[in-house]
This record gives C-alpha cells, structure tokens and sequence, in this order.
C-alpha cells in the first residue's frame, strides 16, 4: 500500500551559486513556488548545469510531478553514480509510479552508498512488501528505525508489513507507536483500528462526523484481514456493511463480497 506511508525526499544540497543556495532554502521550507521561481532567476543570470539540474529534480518531485522527477534524477544519478541521494530521489520517484523494478535497482544502489537515508531504508522496506520478501523488509526498517528513531511513518510501514502477513497482533505494538509519535495522522489511526479490529470480534464503527465512503472504506479494510485470515463470516459482514454505509456503489467492496461469496 501505497496507504503503507512514504515521507518527502530531502532536497539535495548545491553550492551556493547564483542564488540557488536561497531557493534551495526556500524548498526545504515548502516554498515551493518560490523556489521555482528563484531557480529560473538564477538561471537567466548564467547558472546552470549539476545544481541547477539537482534542484529542479527536487522541485519535480516537491510538486509531485514524480515522472519528470524520475527522469531528472536518473540521469543525474548516472552522471553521479556514488551520489546516495540522487539515487534514493530516482526510487522514491519510481515508488510513487508504481514503477517497482525501477524503485528496487535505484533504492539498492542508495542504501549500498554511505549517506543513505532513513527514507531510503524506509522505501526499501515498501518494495520488500510489495514483493513479500519479508526478511528484507524487516531489515531495512531497522536501518531506517536506527537512523531516525522519532519518525512515525517508520512504525506505521513496519505495522503495515506485519498486517500484510497475517501478523495481527504483533502489528498493534509498531503501529501504537507510530500513533504516539504521530497522534493527528487519520492514517495511522485507521492502521491501527485495522489491527485491532483484526484480532477482535467487532467491526469498525462509524466515527462522529466521519463520511459514508470514509466509513465505508475502513469497513472494506475490515473485510480484506478478515478474508486473508480465513474468516469468512466476518469478511461478507465488512464488506455487506461497507455497501450499505455508502449511498453509491462502492466497487472495491462490491467485488471484494462477490470473491468471499463465490468461495462458499
């Protein structure tokens, strides 16, 4: 899941020439605008070549504009081979395309360079799940956990990857933790209702003030562990529920029902 929470790259760090020391400041803000409109100054006034094109790759990828981030960061990976962080903004940029082949060779060449990142540990630990190497995800976790102890999205994806396996209750300790360390995320709070609900007998209820397709989403979550766990009584009531809490049809859920039935 891409639910399986990814953090925003760090800028990479330029030389502070013809003002692109400031916009690259003004990026690591979140003024992203203003970043961009510092670059094409500095351009007009001669800059170009390696931190001008670093800086736009970031830009690209602060804007979400991850395929032209992903291009910018792989010839400047290419460029710059022993370069940890243009690797690491080529996977990152990759794993939000879903470009997973593309995200494992830039992810394993980031953390085999000194100077990876957590979030590049981080990702590693997405692509493992998404192949279900579940040896390789609990090792690059802990290299991201080592690296940056404080940060939630870490706990929430270890959770995540335990939930992925069927590891119902051993996902509750990462994910509270994650909750604790992140308590406003809406995200890691559904995570971890999920785990609970997985290892408890009732479904998830509806939230004051939460919408029907909010509610109708966590339902079909619901849904999705029960059936992996085998349990189809719960799963055909998640996923009935799901269709009934939603005034249109909810599809995921509509198939989802239509599986566990058709397995009577």
């Amino acid at each position: 899941m891409l639910a399986l929470i990814i953090a925003a790259q760090a800028a990479a760090i330029v030389q502070p020439v013809d003002g692109l020391a400031e916009a690259q400041h003004a990026l690591s803000v979140g003024r992203i605008d203003q970043a961009r409109a510092m670059v094409a100054a500095a351009v007009g006034k001669g800059a170009y070549g390696g931190p001008v094109d670093r800086l736009l790759a970031d830009i690209a990828y602060a804007e979400g504009n991850y395929a032209q981030a992903l291009s910018r960061y792989e010839v400047l990976s290419a460029v710059h081979p022993a370069d940890a962080r243009l690797a690491e903004g080529a996977g990152l940029s990759a794993l939000h395309l879903s470009q997973i082949a593309k995200a494992l060779t830039a992810l394993d060449k980031a953390t085999a360079l000194p100077g990876a990142s957590w979030r590049a540990w981080n990702a590693r630990g997405v692509v493992a799940d998404y192949q279900g190497d579940w040896a390789t995800a609990d090792r690059a976790y802990a290299r991201a956990a080592a690296l940056a102890p404080g940060q939630a999205d870490i706990a929430n994806n270890q959770g995540w990857s335990l939930l992925l396996r069927g590891q119902w209750a051993d996902a509750v300790a990462p994910l509270e933790r994650a909750a604790s360390l992140n308590p406003i995320s809406a995200r890691i709070a559904d995570n971890l209702e999920l785990a609970r609900a997985a290892i408890a007998d009732d479904l998830p209820t509806r939230r004051a003030g939460e919408s029907l397709e909010d509610w109708a989403a966590r339902l079909n979550d619901a849904g999705v562990i029960a059936k992996i766990r085998g349990d189809r009584r719960r799963a055909v009531a998640a996923f009935s529920r799901a269709l009934e809490a939603r005034s249109l049809w909810f599809e995921r859920a509509a198939n989802n029902l239509a599986t566990v039935e058709a397995k009577k």
